[in-house]
Parts: structure tokens; sequence; C-alpha cells
């Protein structure tokens, strides 16, 4: 099986890649181990953002502008000239999808509507009511089969093939048939999605969002960039964590204490309250639970009642019905109990704006790329823009590096991946050891929870390096997996958990090598962000026992770094 661009992942970064190379004309395959349209994309839900100055207060909106935001908000980690990429390519992008007939909510001129979002000087972020995600991502979905693209449904990506320095394939397990497949190309583009199972009892993210998708080139000899970044969104559901969009405080909605006070006022200006970034609102939520003005010294209330009945089932239907499926409450008539939970990974693999990386032939774009556009801390409606942005813009990048190249099928390299992982599978099946990958899966996110969470300080993060290597000791004496042939997800599952292991090791590492605070990375005993020493990217080299950590510069512009107010 061969294709001039094969695409791992088939969330909106992975389809938008895939429309983009097929439309400059190579033959593409789409690779995924759930269907497309059940990528995590779909979970997304307040919106995207683009200055198309849509919005009554936002007329004056431009691209310079959200490049702004976007850098500030990054706490100057973010590389300016992807960022300025991203900004001036997004009002194209997404009038590209309202022409494709993505349902976009409106004005009453016919105008997509935009609302507010933190962090940003103006209401850039487009919507559709509270699932903004799902339509883009079914929108999408939609142009891949109007192509007639090759999409792999539920192929799951184990292992790339290397050799003499060139990506030249992957090996997969087809899910259908329990056999391992060797699949050739010219290029390779990840686009796995986020890693927050690594966090997995308390994150918004799907049960497909693992380390894996970083992990597999990790293994490879690809850098992984700035793992320490991980946002903690803001508004988590108290009990299962399922994200409650900011959205809800974009239409105005509350933060409130124990005392009913709106306590964000006591951290930001009253001007920006609920709609300071998120690192900052997730901090400040935290502080209020663990200082005793909490509810079940657990969370908080995100309140919208005064928003009434008919703007909460227009603009927010989705937040209403989880609230009443999950917790059995109607948010027009009671408050919403929510905590801080894990949401993305600002880091990921180290590529430049067009997706490339240091291993020849192979490319990454959105959440488990690391451009970086996000820096240090990420604006909510900037995630989804990264998926349609470096989609297109890998996509296209990269067919036209392989266009007119012939047919290249390196058979050595295809069948050692074959064997190797055929190898893996069978020591699995007959391993004699006890240990429950389950139990280590577990471990892991109690730990990454309780010691690499939303406040940090040495002692815990050393404690963590050393338990997580502990659990990767352990990893190696598993209980055998069931000789299953068709749909074995325990062999995938234990799988994922090796790729959720070393995620949790860089992540865990980087934090505690960086001596400083930025974005979302707070430390307590280090609480000031030092520019002097710390403006640099973190780069992790893959090693057994413990990451190889180097550093280098962060891609500056007009923008110089400045006190972080809002």
């Amino acid at each position: 099986m061969f294709y001039d661009v094969i695409i791992v992942g088939g969330g909106l970064a992975g389809l938008r890649a895939a429309i983009a190379a097929h439309d400059a004309g190579v033959k593409v395959g789409l690779v995924s181990k759930i269907h497309p349209v059940r990528s995590h994309s779909g979970a997304a839900q307040g919106g995207v953002n683009a200055a198309l100055g849509n919005h009554p207060d936002g007329h004056d909106d431009t691209p310079e502008r959200h490049a702004y935001d976007t850098i500030k908000g990054s706490d100057f980690l973010a590389d300016q000239d992807a960022v300025e990429l991203m900004a001036n390519m997004a009002p194209e992008i997404i009038i590209e999808f309202e022409h494709w007939g993505c349902p976009f909510s409106r004005y009453e001129d016919g105008s997509i509507a935009q609302r507010p979002f933190g962090g940003a000087g103006f209401p850039r972020t487009c919507y559709g009511a509270d699932r903004t995600g799902l339509y883009m991502l079914h929108t999408c979905y939609e142009q891949v089969v109007k192509r007639n693209i090759d999409v792999l449904y539920e192929h799951f990506v184990t292992r790339l093939a290397v050799k003499n320095g060139r990506c030249t394939g992957v090996i997969a397990l087809n899910l259908h048939t329990g056999e391992f497949e060797a699949i050739a190309g010219n290029a390779v583009i990840f686009a796995t999605g986020g890693s927050g199972r690594v966090y997995s009892i308390n994150t918004t993210n799907a049960h497909a969002s693992t380390g894996l998708g970083i992990a597999i080139p990790y293994w490879a000899g690809v850098a992984l960039k700035d793992m320490e970044f991980i946002q903690f969104h803001p508004t988590g559901l108290e009990g299962s964590s399922i994200l409650m969009t900011e959205g809800c405080r974009g239409e105005g909605g509350y933060l409130l204490n124990n005392r009913g006070e709106r306590f964000m006022k006591n951290y930001v200006s009253e001007k920006i309250m609920e709609l300071a970034p998120r690192d900052i609102v997730a901090r400040s939520i935290q502080t209020e639970i663990n200082e005793g003005r909490g509810f079940e010294d657990s969370f908080v209330h995100l309140d919208l009642r005064h928003l009434g009945e008919q703007k909460i089932k227009e603009k927010l239907p989705g937040i209403r019905e989880i609230c009443l499926k999950f917790k059995n409450i109607d948010p027009i008539k009671t408050p919403i109990p929510i905590h801080p939970a894990n949401h993305y990974t600002m880091g990921g693999i180290d590529c430049d704006k067009n997706g490339e990386t240091s291993l020849e032939g192979f490319y990454a774009a959105g959440e488990c790329a690391c451009v970086s556009v996000h820096g240090a801390n990420r604006l909510g409606g900037n995630s989804l823009l990264d998926t349609i942005v470096f989609g297109t813009q890998t996509g296209r990048y990269v067919a036209g590096k392989v266009k007119g190249m012939s047919q290249t099928v390196d058979t050595d390299a295809l069948n050692n991946g074959l064997d190797a992982e055929k190898e893996r599978y069978e020591r699995l099946q007959s391993s004699e050891g006890k240990a429950n990958p389950y139990d280590i899966r577990n471990d892991l996110s109690k730990v990454m929870n309780e010691k690499i969470g939303i406040f940090r300080n040495e002692t815990d993060m050393k404690a963590a390096v050393d338990e997580i290597k502990m659990l990767k000791i352990k990893f190696e004496k598993l209980r055998p997996i069931p000789n299953t042939v068709k749909f074995n997800y325990d062999f995938l599952w234990v799988t994922e958990i090796a790729g959720n292991l070393d995620a949790a090791l860089a992540i865990a590492t980087g934090a505690l090598n960086r001596t400083e605070s930025r974005g979302a990375h707070y430390r307590i005993d280090f609480n000031k962000r030092l520019d002097d020493e710390w403006l640099k990217h973190t780069l992790h080299t893959y090693h057994p026992s413990n990451p190889e950590i180097t550093y280098k510069p962060v891609t500056m512009g007009k923008y110089e770094p400045e006190e972080r107010k809002y």
C-alpha cells in the first residue's frame, strides 16, 4: 500500500491537511484509529478565532491585533512568525468553512456571529452555538468524502518506518482483521491530537487523546518541545471534568465562590473579570478552593442564571444538555459546579510553521505539534484555528515537496517495522508478569494531577519524576494481554499507556528544569517570569531512562516581552 502523503489522525488538522494535499494534486491516505467524526475535535465547544470584525464591538479588529493578543497570552514564548501566519490566514480559512456550509451562528444581517473570549482585545471568536468543533469536524469530513480521499478507518498506527534518517511510512494494526500492515509513503504527517489522558482522572479530553501520538516520533528520534506547558481549563464539570465552554463566560456567565462573590475582581481588573486568560482564571479558581472559599473544598460555581432561559437555550444548548444528563441540574435555574481540569498540551512534536521536523519526510500539525503558536499558554479559540490553519499549511507544503517524486517503497524499513511490532505483540501476549496496566495508568494520572498540576514546586516534581520512572519499570512486567484477533483494544490501550508514560516523563522533567513561572507553568518556589534566563524553548530528546533536555531560542518579531497585565 503506497500513498504520496500519509496522514495519521482523523480530527480537524488531519482532515484539513488531507484536503489541502489532495487539492494540490497528490495521492493521500488518511489513517485513523477511530472514525473521523468521533475525533476529539468534535468536543470543542466555544468557537474559533478570526479577526472578521463582525461583532458590534469588534469592527476595529485586525489580524495584527489577533497576533499581539496571542503572543501576549503565550507569555511571549510563542514564535512570532508562526503566530502572524496563523492570524493572517484566519479570516480566509473561516470564510472557506462558511462556503463549505459550516452552520455558524449568525447576526441578523447574515454575517458570522462572534463572542468575547479570554485574553482577547476584541470579540473575535466565531461560533456555532456551543458545538463549534462538531460542526467544523462534520463540515471538513464532508469535503474528504466529496473528494473520495482514501480513509483507512480503525487502523491503529504504532510505529514509524525509518531508514537512513528518512521516514518512509508507518506500521498500523488493522483493528478489523488483527493484522499489522505496512503503509508506504513519500511523506507522513502526524495529526494525532493532544495528550490529555496522561492526566486521565481529571481531564476534558476524550479517551482517544493519549500521549502515544507524540511518543511514536519521539521514540524514533524526533524531539518534543515545551512539554512542561500544560493547560488546565478553568471550568470542568465537577466530578466528570467534562468541558464547560469558555463561551459560558463569553456570553456573560459569572464565577462565584461560597460567599456568592465574583472573585475574579481580586485577581484581574474589573473590566476583564471572568475573561482573563485561562492560566490566570484556573489559578484563581484553584486558589479560592485551596483557601477555603470553594464548595466542599473542591469546586466553585459557574452561574448562568442571569442570562435567561432564551439565551441559554439559543447559545449554550449543549452545556445545558450536559448539565441535565451528567449532574441532573438545569443551569437556567441552578449554578454549575466546576473546577479546573487538564485540557490542552501546548507542547508537542518540535516542528516549524510548515510542519517540518528534524526527521526527513516526517511532519506534524494540530495539537500534537508544537509550532509554536501557543507558547506557555493558549488563548481560547486558537486551538480550532491552529488545526485548520496548520493542517492547510502543512498539507500544501508537503504536497509541494513530494509532487513529482517517484514512488519510493523502502521494503527493508517497512519489513523491519512489521517484524518489530509483531514481536512486541507476541511478547505482550506471552508475558509472565503480574502488573495490571490500568493500575499503572491510574497511578500515573494521580501522580500528574497531584504533583505536576496548576501549582508546582521542586519537591513534588522530583518525586513525580521518580514515581514515573518506577511506573515505567513496573510496566515492563505486565500481565499478558488476551489473544484476541479482531479489535484487540487491550493491546491498543497498553500501547497508549506506554506513550503516556514517556510523555509524562518529558512533562515532569521539563517542568522541574524550568526554574521560573511562565503561562501555565507556575512554580510557587520560582514565582516570577525570568526572560533573561528562560525566554527559550525546551527540547526533549528520547532516552529510555530520562529525556535529554536542551534549549533553542524563541523566534521574536515586532513584539518585545512586557509585563503581562489584564
